[in-house]
């Protein structure tokens, strides 16, 4: 779908487009009726992983992804708890990425997002199945996540393959002086997406698996079925260079009982299919 229909049909439904700073050329951003910004980020084909990196980021493989929505910046803890009513966070801040964030959490706050815009919500709060024909919002897949990373670049990071860009582009261990920071401080991708390679790391939909990439469809991959963790995506405030690349990958449980395990580095962004309705 171009993106000029896309944006028509997006104002259709009460969405409006909205100027962006940054690039000429790069998509538009989308005013949500609940008031986030969303990218939408539009069909094509990339090359995710890297043979130089991890064994579970090897081989470095072709995907085609399907046109979506994604937020601009990661979720804040104004608006999580404008939704959910609680704050779980431990840096504090109304702009501050919300974090200590289960992947259960994450998905029921799609789900409440979903509902206030009058959307199907896509996932089973009993299964936590996901139904990626419902209009609703979501977290994305991990070939969504690294493709709009990218943004159309082939480098370890979005910016090029010299880490000493890393500091005009992310909040991490060589900066955030081991805090999170107000959302979008830093320099966006070719997209306009912010936060990307650092600030709090991403939960994303699927399932992990360390050889998912030499069996996994080549278009728009989901993860396995099953598995024992989610997919976490994304650099932090706490982790090196090498962890904010575009391709590094981990993984934890999507529901621990002790949210003092290592969550104050998890957050999460929504993404919506540019298809629903």
């Amino acid at each position: 779908m171009k993106i000029q229909t896309c944006l028509w049909a997006a104002a259709l439904c009460g969405w409006a487009a909205v100027a962006l700073p940054g690039q000429a050329g790069q998509p538009q951003a989308i005013k949500t009726p609940s008031g986030a910004d969303m990218v939408l980020i539009p069909a094509g084909a990339f090359v995710m992983g890297s043979d130089a990196g991890a064994e579970d980021a090897r081989p470095a493989h072709k995907i085609t992804v399907s046109s979506f929505y994604m937020d601009r910046h990661e979720v804040t803890q104004e608006s999580y708890e404008e939704l959910m009513g609680v704050n779980p966070s431990k840096f504090e801040g109304d702009l501050r990425p919300v974090e200590q964030v289960r992947w259960t959490q994450a998905v029921k706050y799609c789900n409440a997002r979903s509902r206030k815009e009058g959307l199907a919500p896509c996932y089973n709060e009993t299964t936590w199945q996901c139904d990626f024909s419902a209009a609703g919002y979501r977290l994305p897949t991990e070939a969504e996540w690294e493709y709009a990373c990218r943004a159309g670049a082939t480098t370890a990071y979005a910016f090029g393959d010299d880490a000493q860009g890393l500091g005009a582009h992310a909040w991490f261990k060589g900066n955030a002086s081991r805090t999170t920071h107000p959302v979008g401080g830093k320099r966006s991708n070719a997209w306009g997406l912010v936060d990307m390679h650092g600030n709090v790391a991403e939960w994303c939909h699927d399932f992990y698996a360390a050889d998912y990439y030499r069996t996994g469809p080549a278009q728009d991959p989901r993860g396995p079925a099953t598995g024992q963790k989610r997919v976490v995506r994304g650099g932090s405030w706490a982790g090196t260079a090498e962890k904010c690349t575009a391709w590094f990958r981990a993984a934890d449980a999507q529901s621990l009982p002790d949210v003092c395990l290592g969550y104050d580095i998890y957050g999460f962004r929504c993404v919506r299919s540019a298809a629903g309705k």
